[in-house]
């Protein structure tokens, strides 16, 4: 029994689906949520004491905070990006943003510096 001859059209329709198919599991993996991937890695590293600071959601709490005091403090801008980082051995959170001129400012938040209490607000009319 012979095969028909395979026509050149055909394997070039066939090869790029072929390579797709393949390709397939690769792109599936990397459109796994980072966060997916950082609890299986922390899973895989034992676990430090426990802190507040060391939380998961504490430091998401902590660039929301900081995103909210910043759009607060500076109406009219617009928040760009916002990212955890390293200063002077200390978490700050780095907020790139829009002024209302359409500059890009960055500017940084230290969560861990909380600013004094509020002062409930006095009367001129007592006595």
């Amino acid at each position: 029994m012979t095969l028909p001859p395979v026509r050149p059209s055909i394997l070039a329709l066939a090869l790029p689906v072929v390579l797709s198919v393949l390709a397939w599991p690769g792109v599936a993996w990397a459109q796994d949520p980072p966060r997916d991937r950082f609890e299986q890695r922390r899973d895989d590293v034992p676990r430090r004491q426990a802190s507040p600071a060391g939380r998961p959601g504490h430091n998401r709490d902590a660039l929301s905070d900081s995103v909210r005091r910043f759009e607060r403090d500076h109406r009219g801008s617009r928040v760009l990006s916002v990212e955890r980082m390293q200063s002077d051995g200390r978490d700050v959170n780095r907020i790139k943003a829009m002024d209302d001129r359409g500059r890009v400012r960055v500017y940084v938040d230290d969560p861990q510096r909380r600013p004094p209490p509020r002062r409930p607000p006095t009367r001129d009319d007592h006595d």
